[in-house]
């Protein structure tokens, strides 16, 4: 049975854990690795890897914590790139090429996001649960069958952010920035309809924004359109 623990989601950092009851994942190094540590009552011994998106602080700060400590990190080579970290458990891997970590089958995917090389995750276990990883996206062209659980970005809604331009609350540039970097309630709406949801049993909605989200109607929208358990990541 996979479980999911969110240690924190959002700009100020990014962390999760997941468990198939045999072996564990960390998704993110957003935050201090002490940090992950008591939120997780120091039960890491079945932990196997931990799993990077992209190289910005909230999501990758403390991966040289995270490797001192004997965590495997898994990324693109151009997140590897970016953070320029040099230690033995940095491991980068190719989009759309399978690997295997523990008990998991992971197979990263290109995502839409202002950095280099970024990557969404669909990590599958032996027992047939299918989760599907995605942050720090403003689009997903891929579409999947079989989803159990989602794990994904809903920054923003389109009102709130065009709101807040009028108010003069967000400046132009950044208002532009968040819309093609980050997923907003309504594409992530056009995504649900594109793809399979008849096995979905969890939709985690993660990096809600602190300016630009309403999660009152980021819930009701979403478990409208897909009559799924909703939770909200923070």
């Amino acid at each position: 049975m996979l479980t999911i623990t969110t240690i924190a989601s959002g700009s100020k950092g990014n962390a999760y854990h997941i468990s198939d009851g045999q072996t564990s994942l960390l998704l993110e190094t957003g935050m201090p690795f002490k940090a992950v540590q008591k939120a997780l009552n120091f039960d890491l011994q079945n932990v196997v890897g931990c799993l990077i998106t992209h190289e910005h602080n909230d999501h990758a700060k403390y991966t040289k914590q995270f490797l001192d400590a004997a965590v495997d990190c898994y990324m693109s080579a151009g997140t590897a790139e970016a953070l320029n970290i040099e230690h033995h458990r940095m491991h980068t891997i190719r989009n759309k090429t399978p690997i295997h970590i523990g008990t998991w089958t992971i197979i990263p995917f290109d995502v839409q996001h202002d950095v280099n090389e970024p990557f969404g995750y669909l990590i599958q276990s032996k027992d047939g649960d299918k989760l599907l990883f995605a942050t720090d996206t403003y689009y997903i062209k891929y579409r999947f069958k079989g989803l159990t659980h989602l794990m994904i970005e809903c920054n923003y809604a389109q009102s709130v952010l065009d709101s807040n331009l009028e108010t003069n609350k967000i400046h132009r540039f950044l208002y532009k920035r968040v819309m093609k970097s980050h997923f907003s309630l309504e594409n992530l709406l056009k995504f649900f309809e594109a793809n399979d949801l008849s096995k979905v049993e969890e939709i985690h909605l993660l990096h809600l924004s602190d300016n630009n989200s309403n999660e009152k109607l980021m819930y009701e929208e979403v478990a409208m359109a897909t009559g799924k358990r909703v939770l909200i990541a923070k």
